[in-house]
């Protein structure tokens, strides 16, 4: 019976990569870094045979022509390479990705499938920083920024589910779960469904046409990121934390609608959907500290 033996969930940010010289002054910075090092050393302790990484995806590889809720890359992974991430086919198990995909569907997850697909840093980050290298990823990409969302509740009984189908595969597989996204942060991706001004409108003109031409849009679009307005709430950060260290992450569900979480977070905080599946594929163990994030292993 295969068995999942880690788990752990982090930030993600291209801008570790773009912009490093500007915070390389900056103890914080370093510390995050130290951080994602620690986990990676971790998870490489439990001597696990896959990752499956949750996250998501930020208008590359998904388009507004089709959103599925979940979506599991199947056979071929391509990452796309944007700011320094990595780039081309990544190491994938397919056999262990499609036995995960039919256990889910076994379950009543209708989750979507794909044979070749795109990912980008909300699932290529975490291979940088986080995963052994010479280890294969089995992505789980959450649609976070393309509203309607499926519900916190949804990705806790995903995780649930994950959980069942893993020990199901062959092989006596060892399985690390890592959940990557953001917690407090705002990225300026409109709601496609009310664009508001020339920026928004060219977004979300960008979400509706970006398959296969993601590249064309990227010079007008970075700027658009990198100079927003930062958006934190380091209470709302402090909330999460302690809830992953106490093995109670679950209770976000309750305490905050879709609405609710964004007013208080801002739209990146969406992300923390990839938390509560791990959270949840791991049964919410209480946790032990890893640097400024928490990691678990067993």
């Amino acid at each position: 019976m295969s068995s999942i033996v880690i788990g752990a969930a982090a930030s993600h940010t291209t801008l570790m990569n773009t912009k490093w010289d500007e915070v390389d002054h900056l103890p914080r910075a370093h510390a995050y870094r130290d951080a994602l090092g620690s986990v990676r050393e971790r998870i490489r302790a439990t001597r696990p045979d896959l990752v499956v990484i949750v996250g998501s995806n930020h208008f590359r590889g998904f388009w507004l022509d089709l959103m599925p809720a979940f979506t599991i890359g199947v056979d071929r992974v391509v990452a796309a390479g944007e700011h320094g991430t990595p780039s081309g086919p990544q190491l994938t198990d397919p056999s262990a990705a499609l036995g995960i995909c039919q256990g889910l569907l076994a379950r009543d997850f209708d989750v979507a499938f794909s044979t070749d697909l795109q990912v980008d840093h909300g699932i290529s980050h975490a291979i940088q920083y986080l995963v052994p290298v010479g280890l294969p990823v089995v992505p789980v990409v959450v649609n976070v920024f393309g509203p309607p969302l499926p519900t916190l509740a949804r990705c806790l009984a995903l995780g649930e589910a994950l959980a069942r189908t893993v020990e199901e595969l062959p092989g006596d597989r060892r399985v690390a779960v890592v959940g990557t996204g953001g917690l407090s942060h705002a990225i300026p991706f409109p709601d496609w469904r009310a664009p508001d001004g020339d920026d928004e409108e060219f977004l979300a003109r960008s979400f509706r046409e970006g398959r296969g031409r993601w590249e064309e849009f990227e010079p007008r679009r970075r700027p658009i990121v990198t100079g927003a307005t930062p958006r934190l709430n380091e209470g709302f950060d402090r909330e999460v934390l302690q809830l992953v260290e106490r093995g109670r992450l679950g209770e976000l569900a309750s305490r905050y609608t879709d609405e609710s979480l964004v007013a208080a977070a801002g739209n990146g905080a969406n992300e923390v959907r990839a938390w509560l599946v791990m959270a949840a594929a791991l049964g919410h163990p209480a946790v032990r500290r890893c640097a400024i994030r928490r990691c678990r292993s067993g």
